[in-house]
């Protein structure tokens, strides 16, 4: 058994939707149904991988790297690759990683979630918000949300003031009641360094926040620190009984296994297209395991990574929730998920695993472009 070929696949833009300024540094979101790519790797059997989209300017190392190479070597692979891929994120080589654990469920005639060795048939998601919005406007999203049966909502925190963060908090908290799980993200960890365009918190932002949020049955405060700044998010978690969470931007195993020792973070939220895949991603898992901390990825690109995040989160006891970007109705998960033949979908608060081989989703054969 050999791989043979590796293909970056294009998909057709079948319907523009709109745009959202996320709350997060970066540029205008666009949300569409289909578009963008998706990776392919083929072995020769004529058996088809499937991942997430790859940087094209890595495509020539993959193939020197992995054709003519057994597809169940992934620690291997995995290694190679990221020498070829440092630095690069959402593109580097998570979309070559993900197509061979697909590969290697298909294979095997398993799903993922059999292959890392079972688990839930159903996760809770949440409603990942994508803008900041305003207080009033957030707290009629939240409760239509909850009127469509989701179950958690993160709301984004970091207005001009600390006064509207805990406004926004306070009304959306009124409108879904005490039974609806609510975290909330700063999102002040995008920069490597200290500096990040936008509201900039320092510590004793972060621990009044932190205080205030304790009274209103938050879960968690993410990424309330630049993601490097390991001694004052440290600090800030040992301040405040409310969980500290974070981790979507750091990249290596190694800063995960600080994180731990050093009880930077309460919740670990390692992202498999930062990280390369995951094949690293199911270590951070374990290691959290180990120090009886909980992992929850962030969102894992929207629309494969969530898929192979899915099967991992079923199948980990520290996993309570799995995050997905859904801000209806221009930033629905389901425009990214049409991409499917069979999208997984979000009923009663609850979302189910996919049981075919490897990922268990097929990209829809009449959106893909043709070579």
């Amino acid at each position: 058994m050999k791989i043979t070929d590796i293909r970056l696949r294009r998909m057709k833009t079948i319907e523009s939707i709109g745009e959202i300024d996320p709350a997060w540094p970066g540029p205008i979101m666009t949300f569409r149904r289909g578009g963008g790519a998706f990776t392919e790797i083929e072995i020769d059997d004529g058996l088809v991988g499937i991942g997430p989209a790859v940087d094209p300017d890595t495509v020539t190392a993959a193939k020197n790297i992995l054709v003519g190479q057994n597809p169940f070597h992934v620690e291997r692979h995995n290694e190679k690759l990221g020498l070829y891929a440092r630095g690069r994120v959402y593109g580097g080589i998570a979309g070559y990683d993900i197509a061979l654990w697909d590969l290697i469920g298909k294979v095997s005639g398993q799903s993922l979630s059999s292959i890392f060795g079972g688990g839930e048939q159903k996760i809770t998601p949440y409603a990942s918000l994508v803008s900041l919005g305003e207080p009033s406007e957030r707290a009629d999203l939240a409760k239509s949300l909850v009127e469509a049966g989701w179950q958690a909502i993160k709301l984004r925190i970091h207005h001009q003031t600390m006064r509207e963060d805990i406004e926004t908090v306070r009304r959306v908290r009124e409108a879904v009641g005490n039974s609806v799980s609510l975290s909330v993200d700063a999102n002040q960890a995008q920069s490597p360094t200290g500096w990040q365009p936008g509201v900039r918190w320092d510590y004793l932002r972060a621990l009044h926040t932190a205080r205030e949020l304790e009274d209103l049955g938050v879960l968690w405060l993410e990424e309330p620190l630049p993601r490097h700044d390991f001694d004052a998010i440290g600090k800030l978690n040992s301040s405040t009984s409310l969980a500290i969470a974070g981790g979507e931007n750091n990249a290596g195993v190694h800063e995960f296994t600080r994180m731990l020792r050093e009880h930077v973070y309460d919740i670990v939220q390692p992202e498999c297209m930062v990280l390369g895949g995951i094949t690293p991603l199911r270590k951070i898992a374990g290691i959290c395991e180990a120090f009886g901390r909980q992992c929850i990825p962030h969102h894992g690109g929207g629309d494969l990574g969530v898929v192979a995040h899915m099967h991992l989160i079923s199948t980990w006891s520290n996993s309570p929730f799995l995050e997905l970007l859904h801000e209806p109705p221009v930033g629905d998960y389901r425009h990214r998920f049409e991409m499917f033949v069979n999208p997984p979908v979000v009923e009663d608060g609850m979302i189910s695993i996919p049981d075919k081989p490897g990922l268990g989703v097929e990209i829809r054969p009449d959106w893909i472009e043709t070579d």
